[in-house]
């Protein structure tokens, strides 16, 4: 928390910024953005600050790395899960055993400069409880470019964030935020939905995105669906309003058609072309849509059911570096 320091007949507040960072394949890329961190901090002297790393059940050498960063940095601690969580618990994780007073999150690819961190903190005021870094060019894949674009137009749909807001995963926000946030004990935390319900006042600061370090993203097409997911049924509930919509819709025309067919039948006779080929692809379309509708019941009421039995968020294995682990 704030530290009061007495100066030469004054007294000066330090403020803690505590740093999250979930780590995953990381081993090679860890070091270089610790250390961007530790030397800018260097040049920002009037903040205290803690790194902690979340290792996400890392296959390779991250939570090694980690514990060798802890041992021989006081300002780096680090955390183990037990198996991989996902990014987003991952945080939850790290900002559970954090003590800032202001916190920064970014990934553990140093594709977030550390040193334009000062740009997010300054940016934090009356009217700014969060900002985020907004980049006009993301240095990553394509199709994560267009994975972070459906996201951002589905958030904006489903879960109502402002449409001149981009997401980030480089972001910092102020102690309230994080204190409202870690009341959230769902086993699908989605950081973005958590924020906006939290405060309207989020921000984008616009800092560059580089090159990964090292290797390629953790996230495959399959944990950006499972991430769109948890969003938008631990969040909203507007995705069963549109499925009701579509079922409204799809009857009202089905009615309208029996009620064409009648009247035809009723004014040409009995001589209408049967259309085997119409009726099928209208048996099928509607089927399908059924079927999609009782999937996305199926997923808000198996989701309930996790939760209902206190399936966990997630689960550490060990830490290093903090003042209660020898």
């Amino acid at each position: 928390m704030l530290q009061v320091l007495f100066g030469e007949g004054e007294k000066m507040v330090v403020e803690k910024v505590s740093y999250i960072i979930p780590c995953y394949r990381s081993e090679k890329a860890l070091c270089v953005t610790v250390g961007e961190i530790l030397s800018t901090m260097e040049d920002m002297r009037q903040y205290r600050f803690e790194i902690i790393l979340v290792c996400d059940g890392s296959p390779d050498n991250t939570a090694g790395v980690i514990k060798s960063l802890a041992k021989e940095y006081e300002q780096v601690k680090g955390i183990n899960l037990a198996k991989n969580f996902g990014q987003h618990s991952a945080i939850m994780a790290g900002i559970n055993y954090a003590s800032g007073d202001t916190f920064v999150f970014l990934d553990d690819d140093g594709q977030n400069p550390p040193r334009e961190v000062k740009l997010l903190l300054d940016a934090l005021g009356d009217d700014c409880d969060v900002a985020m870094a907004g980049s006009l060019e993301k240095k990553q894949a394509f199709w994560r470019n267009f994975g972070s674009d459906v996201n951002s137009f589905m958030a904006k749909v489903l879960v109502g964030k402002p449409p001149d807001l981009v997401f980030s995963s480089y972001w910092a926000c102020k102690h309230f935020v994080v204190e409202e946030i870690k009341k959230f004990d769902g086993p699908y935390p989605y950081i973005g939905g958590l924020l906006l319900r939290c405060t309207d006042k989020l921000k984008n600061v616009p800092i560059e995105h580089r090159e990964r370090e090292d290797g390629i993203s953790g996230y495959t097409l399959g944990k950006l669906l499972s991430l769109w997911l948890n969003g938008f049924t631990a969040f909203s509930v507007k995705p069963l309003r549109i499925a009701t919509l579509i079922g409204v819709i799809t009857a009202g025309s089905g009615f309208s058609f029996g009620t064409y067919i009648i009247l035809r039948r009723l004014t040409l006779g009995p001589h209408i072309a049967v259309g085997w080929s119409s009726i099928m692809a209208a048996l099928l379309l509607i089927g399908g849509m059924i079927m999609l509708m009782l999937g996305l019941i199926g997923e808000y009421i198996g989701r309930t059911y996790i939760y209902a039995n206190k399936s966990p968020q997630f689960i550490v294995r060990e830490r290093f570096g903090f003042d209660d682990v020898e």
